[in-house]
């Protein structure tokens, strides 16, 4: 049986760097640091130029706390560069990532019921919804519910995204999206409630691309 089509691999968005310093002061006692968030749900500075496991942040208090600050960025400051803010007082945290500022890593040892997040363990963890598992046709990947704040959908790791793959099923054959997902001795029907969501952030990043790379 061959591997999930859906999930294939395929480049997030990515943006060209604005112009900023880290730790800039654009006000008095006020800081400004810039992060960005890969499809493996690994955490770095903007600007490390070599971005891997040995660079990323792996302190679990640090990623608990700037993850569950997150909210969309309203601050007036980078928005369209870095659509995500964390906040720490006066200190501000600027976010961006290669697909959405929720990655979700793995289920908790010992607890199929806790979907784990962006590194922090059981720090940072969501109810696992099998039936909402949502694969986006426009780029192939696996999503599930994430927090409100954080947009509401979370990408699903590819190593674990594929470690799930023959646990989808096909009612109307596997070149459409899957229709069900085996869990536990059940099938879940495939309810694919994130879709408007998915679909509505990918019109967002079309907004900001020439209209004729956009997809039709």
């Amino acid at each position: 049986m061959r591997l999930l089509p859906a999930l294939r691999l395929r480049p997030g968005p990515s943006a060209a760097a604005p112009g900023y310093r880290q730790g800039q002061r654009p006000e008095p006692r006020t800081r400004e640091y810039f992060y960005y968030l890969d499809h493996q749900g690994q955490l770095f500075l903007d600007d490390t130029k070599v971005k891997n496991f040995i660079t990323c942040f792996k302190d679990v208090a640090f990623l608990s706390f700037f993850f569950k600050q997150l909210e969309q960025n309203r601050s007036g400051r980078y928005e369209a560069e870095f659509p995500f803010l964390s906040r720490c007082g006066r200190e501000r945290n600027f976010l961006r990532c290669d697909d959405r500022p929720v990655v979700f890593t793995h289920l908790l040892p010992g607890d199929s019921r806790l979907l784990s997040y962006c590194g922090a363990g059981e720090r940072l963890v969501v109810p696992f919804q099998p039936e909402k598992l949502t694969v986006f046709p426009e780029n192939g990947r696996l999503y599930h519910p994430a927090p409100a704040k954080s947009g509401g959908v979370g990408l699903v790791r590819s190593a674990l995204a594929l470690e799930w793959s023959s646990r989808f099923q096909y009612e109307h054959g596997q070149e459409q999206p899957p229709t069900h997902f085996l869990w536990e001795g059940r099938s879940y029907r495939l309810t694919e409630e994130l879709l408007p969501l998915l679909w509505a952030g990918s019109a967002r990043e079309c907004s900001d691309i020439p209209i004729s790379t956009c997809p039709t």
